[in-house]
């Protein structure tokens, strides 16, 4: 059934974006016998003047989402920067911004895989054997880089926020959960010992940075302004220790925190990585609880409730805690 012009027309088109999903890229480097690798599942979607082809199917404007996936693949094999997924999605998103004239924002989400060397006994290099690896962990590394060429195409803006998803986290002692609000409706017990299990999502949003437009003719060219060593470098989005750095804060304060809340937790990993990475602006955490939940045995005479003697749980998956907050540099 058509649609009539008397109805065709009561909203107007406020808001746009498209572009491909999923596109799964893995990459060697090779370096003689050594290779890096890298697998990704790319998001890249565009903004623009791009209106006409939802009000007036008019398709001229559309770079296909097949021609987005193929500039995806193509920026993979010949970008100097694909081992790093922040420097990767910027050179991306700036190449998208930079060819198309009507495009004016591109958006660019990494979910990076983890992959390990192994060792093997007696190898040579103490880093790991050359050429194989293993998946280590379920954790993911998640990067989200937005191009701005609103300004105009030579003052581009990069947007950029990293982190990790699904980094599954626990220990048997060290966390308690007293002292909370009570009221009619309260049935949970106060615990002075118990334990603490999450999947941590991390996220960590940089301070905007300016991007140096292409100078090639075909712009695939991408400028990395500063060097490790150079002023401004440490703890930007360039430095590529700050993920590891942020894993680590993230892994060694959950460790050794005596821990009044998951809440009061995540307040010191943000405020670490804050502390440890001059351009980080702001830290996000969610964190779910992991319930584990000691089984009752005293039908047998048996004490598996008291927290020093709680050896058995059963593990829940539902429902569970959720906690969240963004701490902000001041």
């Amino acid at each position: 059934m058509s649609v009539s012009s008397s109805t065709s027309n009561l909203g107007e088109l406020s808001a746009a974006r498209y572009g491909k999903t999923k596109v799964r890229v893995f990459r060697i480097v090779r370096e003689g016998k050594w290779h890096h690798i890298v697998e990704y599942n790319v998001q890249a979607l565009l903004e623009g003047e791009i209106a006409v082809s939802y009000s007036e199917a008019d398709n001229s404007v559309v770079v296909a989402t097949d021609s987005i996936k193929n500039i995806t693949y193509y920026l993979a094999k010949i970008s100097p920067h694909i081992l790093n997924a922040e420097k990767f999605a910027l050179h991306l998103a700036t190449f998208f911004v930079s060819k198309y004239a009507h495009i004016s924002k591109a958006f660019v989400e990494i979910e990076q895989l983890r992959w390990t060397r192994i060792h093997v006994a007696g190898e040579e290099s103490p880093e790991g054997h050359p050429h194989s690896f293993f998946r280590d962990g379920d954790d993911k590394r998640i990067v989200k880089v937005e191009v701005d060429g609103s300004a105009g195409k030579d003052k581009l803006v990069g947007k950029v926020t990293a982190g990790i998803n699904d980094l599954l986290v626990l220990k048997s002692t060290g966390s308690a959960f007293e002292n909370f609000y009570r009221d009619e409706y309260t049935t949970l017990v106060e615990v002075n010992d118990r334990i603490f299990s999450t999947s941590v999502d991390l996220s960590y949003t940089f301070t905007n940075i300016p991007i140096a437009a292409p100078t090639d003719e075909k712009k695939l060219d991408f400028v990395i302004p500063v060097q490790k060593g150079e002023t401004g470098y440490a703890g930007s989005v360039w430095d590529e220790d700050v993920p590891a750095r942020a894993r680590a804060a993230t892994l060694e304060t959950f460790a050794v925190d005596e821990s009044a809340s998951v809440q009061a937790t995540l307040y010191k990993m943000a405020q670490r990585i804050v502390a440890e990475n001059d351009s980080v602006h702001s830290v996000t955490y969610t964190l779910p609880n992991k319930h584990y939940i000691p089984v009752d045995m005293r039908y047998l005479d048996v004490d598996n409730l008291t927290p020093s003697k709680a050896e058995v749980f059963v593990p829940i998956a539902a429902p569970s805690g959720l906690i969240s907050a963004t701490i902000t540099r001041k």
